[in-house]
């Protein structure tokens, strides 16, 4: 089985190339983002992922959580590991240093993040929570719970989980019944069941913060009568002194954990609140807003999950290379005295160039994505500050929803490179296979990150913003223009129609929906699929051009012509499905709803 190694070099490309890590150095506060700096990390923070995080991910799944007494057992080598990450300081990257942090900007952070992933996502997904809860109480957490809870959790000393599924409500907000009754001294009691809960409970650290949608009394029907609140599992009280130590066990239980295709090391707990008296929180914010405060959380994950997709195909591309050329088997098709590594065959080095182009594809839409909120955040005039924030609206969709389904696909070619030692478990892909499933589903399915990018993101705005990125991506097609060789000609053409097959679906989309909604909607994951594959292909483009560059400078590093390959590849291979794509969009709509519901 193969080891994990960090592609670092292509990630310092990315970052510095393609994402201007030198422009979100120069934002306010993130000064000490430096290009030595950033390697620096990125160096230790391999070592940690190839090292601890990547020999525990086989074992991790053998073994997985394990339920007893409304307690969670991690499996072994889990808890030390986490000590570890804690210790050197990892889970607190990016936190605010007003509670301890770090204070580094979102880019860096998102490559860090997606060496955890690839090396354990089973492991990364107890961060990804926390990170996710610490940006809910920043944004709207009182004074007091900011210091009672935020130092402890930027560290990584306490964890944080989003305690929001039902098992009547499933992906229906609208539906969860959960209660929360104030207690007249500033405190509610919270009653109810949550499902699907993501590490709920584990033996990893002391304590963990819950952060729970529920009703109040007199609270409206639907979402406009949700509430969040902080639960945590022992409760914290002032020492005295400025600080804080735990108390006594809340009345928030795990009752069981789900038996699960994949990620068997990371514990889906069910959450029982107030079996026993009501388990007590605080409100978070203003009474039935919770649903806004929790999308801040949601968005964090979303984005978090997509990077799953990414380093999930990483990982299993490495997999799939180490085993090719390994694998002897057959007879050069042009013939061979010998039988040849399988790397050597066409079939193998086509599905190896689609692990590694849409690898490379997705790490950049990504990490542009995760530079434009630093803009977003940090910079300091707001016409920027505003573009950026709806380049990260329009793209987190889609950096979910397309690099998760890519992602399963990649993980998929992995296997099916394997051939049928790909379908037994000792060799590892059939591990990241299904690790890989979840990903498409976490924080909303495919299905409800494409109608939130068609509704929300385009028609509301009659398709302002991706208006806005087709014209940066003309841009680079008119560089692209001032290119020789064939490779820059395929590249420019396959941006050209994937550019064109993207503004007919938009259009459609914007002219459409208002008449037409069910019609619509029927296309919304083929256009999401084709906002990824094109974004996908504009950022290879891009890629191309900067590698062109170094060639032309003199630098002889064949990574840079390797990268015009991929991109070439990319642009033959994966651009080619644009056009069918925007036919779906355009004219799928009327034939996926023709069937009678009875016909089913």
């Amino acid at each position: 089985m193969s080891s994990y190694a960090a592609p670092l070099k292509d990630m310092q490309f990315v970052l510095t190339e393609l994402a201007g890590l030198d422009k979100v150095a120069a934002l306010p506060g993130y000064e000490e983002a430096t290009s030595d700096v950033v390697e620096a990390i990125l160096d230790e923070s391999a070592k940690f992922t190839g090292g601890v995080l990547d020999p525990l991910n086989y074992s991790g799944d053998q073994e997985g959580a394990k339920w007893a007494d409304k307690s969670v057992t991690m499996p072994k080598g889990f808890k030390e590991a986490y000590r570890q990450f804690v210790d050197n300081g990892w889970n607190a990257l990016s936190g605010n240093p007003e509670h301890g942090g770090q204070g580094l900007p979102k880019v860096v952070s998102a490559a860090v993040q997606e060496m955890w992933k690839s090396a354990n996502i089973s492991f990364s997904l107890c961060p990804l929570l926390t990170l996710g809860a610490i940006e809910a109480l920043e944004l709207a957490g009182n004074e007091q719970q900011k210091a009672m809870y935020l130092p402890n959790m930027i560290s990584g000393k306490w964890t944080g989980t989003m305690n929001i599924t039902e098992p009547q409500a499933g992906s229906d907000l609208a539906a969860i019944r959960s209660r929360a009754v104030p207690q007249g001294d500033g405190t509610y009691r919270i009653f109810g069941q949550k499902i699907f809960i993501t590490y709920g409970d584990h033996d990893m650290a002391e304590n963990t913060i819950h952060l729970v949608l529920a009703r109040t009394p007199d609270a409206p029907e639907g979402v406009k009568g949700i509430s969040l609140f902080v639960v945590p599992k022992f409760m914290v009280n002032p020492d005295g002194s400025g600080g804080y130590t735990l108390g006594e066990r809340n009345d928030s239980y795990c009752v069981s954990i789900e038996h699960k295709l994949g990620i068997h090391a990371s514990p889906t707990c069910v959450m029982a609140l107030g079996d026993h008296g009501g388990a007590i929180g605080t409100l978070v914010g203003q009474e039935n807003q919770g649903l806004k405060y929790m999308f801040v959380m949601m968005n964090a994950a979303r984005f978090a999950v997509g990077l799953e997709g990414l380093a999930i195909a990483e990982r299993a591309y490495q997999h799939a290379v180490s085993y090719a050329r390994d694998r002897v088997q057959g007879r050069a098709i042009e013939g061979s005295a010998a039988g040849v590594a399988i790397i050597k065959h066409p079939d193998i080095r086509r599905m190896l160039m689609l692990m590694r182009s849409n690898v490379e594809a997705m790490r950049a839409l990504a990490y542009s994505v995760a530079a434009a909120h630093d803009a977003a955040a940090r910079h300091s005039d707001a016409d920027e500050r505003a573009q950026n924030q709806a380049y990260v609206d329009l793209m987190i969709p889609v950096v979910k929803g397309w690099s998760t389904e890519t992602g399963n696909e990649m993980a998929y070619l992995g296997v099916q490179i394997h051939g049928g030692m790909g379908f037994i478990e000792e060799t590892g892909a059939a591990q990241f296979m299904r690790d890989a499933r979840i990903t498409t589903i976490y924080e909303g399915t495919t299905g409800i990150q494409a109608n939130d990018l068609m509704g929300r993101k385009i028609a509301r705005e009659g398709g302002a913003t991706v208006k806005s990125v087709i014209g940066m991506m003309q841009q680079t097609r008119s560089e692209l223009m001032q290119q020789s060789g064939s490779g820059f000609a395929a590249i420019d053409a396959a941006l050209g129609r994937g550019i064109e097959a993207l503004q007919q679906a938009t259009d459609y989309i914007v002219v459409n929906y208002g008449k037409d909604v069910r019609a619509v909607a029927a296309g919304a994951v083929p256009f999401l699929r084709l906002m990824g594959i094109v974004s996908g292909g504009w950022m290879m483009a891009r890629a191309a051009l900067v590698a062109q560059g170094k060639i032309a400078a003199g630098d002889a590093d064949p990574f840079f012509p390797a990268k015009i390959a991929t991109a070439h590849f990319y642009a033959d291979h994966v651009m080619a499905s644009a056009a069918g794509l925007a036919q779906e969009v355009v004219q799928g709509g009327a034939s996926a709803l023709s069937l009678d519901e009875a016909m089913f």
